[in-house]
């Protein structure tokens, strides 16, 4: 069985990873708190590798957000995420990490990409100009791996999921993704008895969301069965079925029990209007994701309503 390190346990992704290494009947797990190890220090991140000797990797730390963060914190989101990809991934290469796998976003694909997004379709044209930074890093990550494959025959996989929900996820009233904002929004307004919620934008957007124990799945799928010669620059990882911002709002007024009017902000950005992934490589390699996306919402629901800590 490898040595395993799961870089960002404690993030929502990362717990996944946790939770389906045990799963899967891997136990040799190394984690470090940011307390223990800041990976934007090289020199630590040097060390820890050394002492450590993980075989396999997941690369699931980042500096993560929503809209408003992204656009807001652009030297940073940018920053951060290029100083923690850039030393794992170095640090992986020097002590001879078996297998790395690389994990990244959707948003690294063209605002206007053809639907559903394939593969092949980054680089293309423009990106969403709102988190522009946190795509560029994310990038910058699948080039650096693919760079470490072609000239030092590195076993790096780059994987890109859909928007990610999940057990622990983040709730924050100005930091948090769509799903998980939603359902801070409907239960406050349910608490507090009142009469609308509003929601930015339009509601048109469409956007696909995978649950993160499935993508987690997915990336051990990947790990056990592939290289990253199988696999190619990066895969995508998702569910291939989408909705619309407007009927994911109903789905989540639904879930939590709120009885009154949504209403829609439209001063608000959209963000891009159509983004699906095209799942047809990784369908074909054998994996398809599990939980429909109501009965995700109301497992993290009942992590929100079970979980204070959360909610801060």
């Amino acid at each position: 069985m490898p040595r395993i390190y799961i870089a960002g346990h404690r993030g929502m992704v990362g717990s996944a990873l946790c939770r389906t290494a045990e799963s899967r009947g891997y136990h040799d797990i190394i984690t470090r708190t940011h307390k223990l190890l800041d990976l934007l220090d090289p020199q630590a991140v040097e060390e820890f590798f050394k002492t450590e000797k993980p075989d396999w990797v997941f690369l699931a730390a980042a500096k993560v957000g929503g809209i408003y963060a992204n656009n807001i914190y652009r030297a940073d989101f940018l920053l951060e995420n290029l100083k923690i990809q850039n030393n794992i991934i170095e640090s992986a290469y020097k002590n001879n990490v078996t297998k790395l796998l690389f994990l990244g976003s959707s948003c690294i694909y063209p605002k206007n990409a053809p639907q559903p997004i394939k593969e092949t379709d980054l680089l293309t044209s423009p990106l969403e100009s709102t988190n522009e930074p946190y795509a560029i890093a994310k990038i910058a990550g699948i080039k650096l791996c693919g760079a470490f494959n072609d000239q030092h025959g590195t076993n790096f996989i780059s994987v890109m999921p859909s928007n990610l929900y999940g057990i622990g996820d983040n709730y924050h009233p100005e930091n948090a993704h769509v799903l998980p904002m939603l359902i801070r929004r409907f239960h406050e307004a349910m608490v507090n008895q009142d009469k609308t919620v509003t929601v930015w934008g339009t509601g048109k957007p469409r956007r696909e969301f995978l649950f993160a124990d499935d993508m987690a799945e997915a990336c051990f799928y990947l790990m056990e069965e592939y290289d990253a010669e199988d696999i190619g620059e990066l895969i995508n990882i998702g569910t291939g079925e989408d909705i619309s911002i407007k009927d994911l709002a109903e789905l989540v007024k639904k879930v939590v029990g709120f009885e009154g009017e949504i209403v829609f902000d439209t001063t608000k950005q959209d963000g891009t209007m159509l983004k699906r992934m095209d799942v047809s490589r990784l369908n074909k390699l054998g994996w398809r994701f599990k939980t429909e996306l109501e009965n995700g919402t109301r497992k993290i629901y009942d992590d929100f309503l079970n979980n204070p800590d959360i909610r801060k």
